[in-house]
C-alpha cells in the first residue's frame, strides 16, 4: 500500500526543487490546483493517469514519485507478472521487460501461427528503433516498401519511423522477439 503523505512529500519537495508554484506545476501538468494541492498533503489517492501527469510535469520518471530512491536501480518482473495479449488471428504477445515509466523500451516475444498476419503497425515518430530477432519459424517483415524473409536466427534492426508489419507465411509457427526503442508513448498493446 502507498503512504499518501510520503508520496505527497516526495511531489512537493521535487516541486520546491524546481521553483515551481502549485498553480506552475499544475498547469505543466495539466491537472487542477486543488488536486495538485490535496495529493500533496496526502489527502486523496491519485491515480496513474494522475500521478504520470504530474511526473511529467516535474521532468522526472514516475518511478521517482512512487518509489524509494534505492528501487529505482533495479526493476524486476517476475515471469507470472508479464503481460501475455491474445490478438485476432490467434497471435500472442508477452511483454518481457519490466514497465519503467519514462523509458521507452520494450521487450517482446511473440508467435504467430502459420500463415498468420499480425497487420500492419504505424510509424513511430523520429528516432524509433527496433530490433527483431527470430527464434523459429519464417517471419515476413515489411517496411514501408521493403520487404524481408527471416529464418530462424536471423536478426534484422530497422528505423521505426515508418509503417511496418509482421507476417508468418510459414507452415509452422514463428517465435520472435522485438526489441523497440519508441520515442513518443504508444496506447497499450500496440506493440508487435
Amino acid at each position: 500500500m502507498m503512504d499518501l503523505v510520503k508520496l505527497g512529500g516526495r511531489i512537493q519537495a521535487l516541486r520546491l526543487d524546481r521553483d515551481l508554484t502549485l498553480q506552475a506545476l499544475a498547469a505543466a501538468a495539466g491537472v487542477s490546483v486543488s488536486m495538485l494541492s490535496s495529493v500533496e498533503r496526502g489527502q486523496k489517492a491519485p491515480t496513474i493517469v494522475v500521478l504520470a501527469r504530474i511526473a511529467d510535469g516535474l521532468g522526472v520518471p514516475l518511478t521517482a514519485l512512487v518509489a524509494p530512491a534505492d528501487d529505482q536501480r533495479v526493476v524486476v518482473r517476475r515471469a507470472a507478472d508479464q503481460d501475455v495479449v491474445d490478438e485476432p488471428g490467434g497471435w500472442q504477445r508477452t511483454i518481457l521487460t519490466p514497465v519503467v515509466p519514462g523509458v521507452n523500451f520494450e521487450w517482446i516475444r511473440s508467435t504467430l501461427p502459420p500463415g498468420c498476419d499480425a497487420g500492419e503497425f504505424p510509424a513511430y515518430a523520429p528516432g524509433s528503433h527496433e530490433f527483431v530477432s527470430v527464434h523459429s519459424g519464417t517471419l515476413r517483415l515489411a517496411v514501408g516498401e521493403t520487404v524481408v524473409d527471416l529464418a530462424a536466427g536471423d536478426s534484422v534492426y530497422f528505423a521505426a519511423d515508418v509503417l511496418h508489419a509482421y507476417a508468418n507465411p510459414g507452415t509452422e509457427p514463428c517465435v520472435y522477439y522485438v526489441a523497440a526503442l519508441i520515442m513518443r508513448s504508444r496506447a497499450a498493446g500496440s506493440l508487435p
